[in-house]
């Protein structure tokens, strides 16, 4: 581990030492455990076990966990793992009392190439996780929901809320993401209604930290995977759209506080609401890599706003005391270097 990540980490404890005091001694069940966000809440809860004694029982949903757990020994130690697919998985005969939610394929190329199959594994994955709630007799649910559900950012609005009543586009196809998470949250209120379960959603934006897709449809990603080859760094469009990015870590913290202190039945946006367009990211990124030129593949359309893809988090502020606390470039320099030590090490850290 490196000296970078154990501060990450012991960040993130010093940060939630009251809700660590609250989870002590009890039983946390997460889908989507071998993921980008799963990753880091392993980390942080078996750490927080090390360093307080709180005694928290880690159980991980995952379709190969054989795999994961070579390729992530140190990580894999002292969580239970139950192999299954989100959408049938076989039910542990044993209480839980914290279900984390995570398991969700963010995949663009499957969204838009199968988008039946993303919806059907949104839906089906979320009503698996529910029934289990009630077979295990959890009293809390975390669900990691996305700001996708809003549909387009209208472009003369900054920072969308929480009570913004736009919502995708259905007659196109791929906003079939969007919609399943939707319905996923319908579902999940419902659910809280009928059997006393408490759920809360996370509307989830962007993000950057150790394990961030460098490979995909993220633009943070493919701009830190450029650097990190000595490439150009390609921006595909015109590099007007607004985006913002949270730092893992703060991520972590803001998840903890919504599972325990977030209102049942309510959704959170979760995020930074300091907006950049892509231009400016990839000029950020350009800091740590100055031999990658950035490249600019199309020219903006006149007299057009920028797309936008940022959230205000008034609400989160306001109600729960969460904040950006890490800065995009100390993110950028966090993210870079454990990048680089994990390509670096003999296994994936």
């Amino acid at each position: 581990m490196t000296i970078e990540l154990r501060r990450d980490l012991d960040f993130i404890v010093e940060n939630t030492t009251i809700l660590f005091s609250q989870l002590q001694n009890q039983s946390v069940f997460i889908t989507g455990a071998t993921g980008f966000f799963g990753k880091w809440l392993l980390y942080t809860l078996k750490w927080a076990n090390h360093q307080g004694g709180y005694s928290i029982k880690i159980t991980a949903l995952s379709r190969n966990p054989n795999q994961f757990i070579k390729n992530h020994p140190h990580l894999a130690k002292d969580v239970t793992f139950i192999q299954g697919d989100v959408v049938d998985f076989a039910f542990p005969n044993q209480h839980y009392d914290y279900i984390i939610h995570a398991a969700t394929p963010a995949s663009k190329k499957l969204n838009n190439e199968q988008p039946t199959l993303m919806l059907n594994t949104i839906i089906a994955g979320t009503q698996r996780v529910l029934a289990f709630s009630k077979y295990c007799n959890a009293k809390r649910i975390l669900h990691t929901s996305s700001g996708a559900v809003y549909g387009i950012q209208p472009t003369n609005i900054d920072n969308v809320t929480e009570d913004y009543l736009g919502a995708p586009n259905i007659s196109n196809v791929k906003n079939a993401y969007g919609e399943g998470k939707r319905i996923a949250e319908l579902l999940g209120v419902i659910h809280a209604n009928e059997t006393g379960i408490e759920f809360v959603n996370v509307r989830c934006f962007s993000f950057v930290g150790l394990y961030l897709p460098l490979t995909t449809h993220i633009s943070i990603g493919n701009f830190i995977n450029n650097g990190l080859n000595n490439e150009a760094i390609i921006i595909k469009g015109n590099g007007t759209p607004k985006r913002s990015y949270l730092y893992m870590a703060d991520l972590v913290i803001w998840l903890l506080t919504i599972l325990i202190n977030g209102e049942n039945k309510e959704a959170y946006n979760v995020g930074s609401d300091i907006s950049l367009s892509i231009t400016k990211l990839a000029q950020a990124v350009h800091l740590h890599f100055p031999k990658s030129p950035i490249e600019i593949l199309q020219k903006p359309l006149p007299d057009r706003l920028p797309e936008r893809y940022v959230p205000s988090i008034e609400k989160a502020k306001n109600e729960l005391g969460l904040k950006v606390i890490t800065n995009l470039d100390q993110a950028l320099e966090k993210t870079i270097k454990q990048i680089l030590h994990s390509r670096n090490s003999n296994y994936l850290l």
